[in-house]
């Protein structure tokens, strides 16, 4: 029966630990090690428990072998949840001696190793951190350095800092964020949400857009500000300035397009 080996697969493909897994269902991660190796079968409670945290039937855990399964079928049954995150993001964060929630800041030399972090309480917990009394306190943000130049107007070399998403599906067409790719690392772009796919794109018409499946997407976080030491104001997404450059970029890359056609 490959039960145990389908609990094991689900987890470690949305790169969770036994330790998340058995927090969020309430059991110990004594339980969940011996439910994955087949040492022992939940009862029926933790059975339902389990089929409704991986979004898939009890049936299809019990008889399905899902190391046959594309990662397109699986995305497929999960689509919900992974859209909705109630059951299979967990957000690893760091808080005050107030006991409020910090900012972390996952800075260039941190950044390289936040796709493999994110989830690594020792890892969060060793990002510098700072507050912005300006931002809501009933929100969670993160603070992440972004280079180049294909999303103008913030400038090569800012920190933005983005609000966490749990629930994708609320994320408006075209929504500026930083999203965690899986094969991509740390992106900031303009997001649309399609039936399995994110399509991520520039503000700097130069770029192309692209796909990115969801069940590459670890983390989505939109855009709320920028720190940078260049000389510019930090114009919101629909602003203004902001709109003025795009058109002028445009324009600069439809002139160039007819010189070189």
């Amino acid at each position: 029966m490959p039960f145990g080996k389908n609990l094991q697969l689900l987890r470690e493909r949305q790169r969770l630990s036994q330790q998340d897994v058995a927090r969020e269902l309430e059991t110990s991660r004594s339980s969940l090690s011996a439910y994955e190796l087949g040492s022992a079968q939940p009862p029926y409670t933790m059975l339902l428990k389990l089929a409704d945290f991986y979004r898939f039937s009890v049936d299809a855990l019990l008889r399905e072998d899902l190391s046959t399964w594309s990662d397109a079928r699986i995305t497929a049954w999960q689509q919900d949840a992974d859209l909705s995150g109630r059951n299979l993001r967990v957000l690893t964060t760091t808080v005050g001696s107030d006991n409020e929630e910090n900012i972390e800041l996952v800075d260039t030399k941190a950044k390289a190793g936040y796709t493999t972090g994110f989830a690594d309480p020792e890892y969060i917990a060793s990002l510098p951190s700072f507050r912005l009394p300006f931002l809501s306190d009933q929100r969670k943000y993160r603070a992440f350095p972004i280079s180049g130049d294909s999303m103008p107007p913030v400038p090569d070399g800012a920190i933005v800092i983005g609000e966490y998403v749990q629930d994708w599906k609320q994320l408006a067409p075209g929504t500026e964020c930083i999203v965690l790719t899986q094969n991509d690392g740390i992106v900031f772009k303009q997001v649309h949400l399609h039936e399995s796919s994110l399509l991520l794109i520039s503000s700097n018409p130069a770029y192309q857009p692209y796909h990115v499946n969801l069940h590459e997407v670890r983390e989505i976080w939109k855009f709320e500000s920028y720190i940078s030491q260049q000389l510019e104001a930090n114009f919101s997404s629909d602003g203004v300035w902001t709109q003025a450059i795009r058109e002028l970029q445009k324009e600069v890359a439809a002139i160039k397009a007819q010189k070189n056609g």
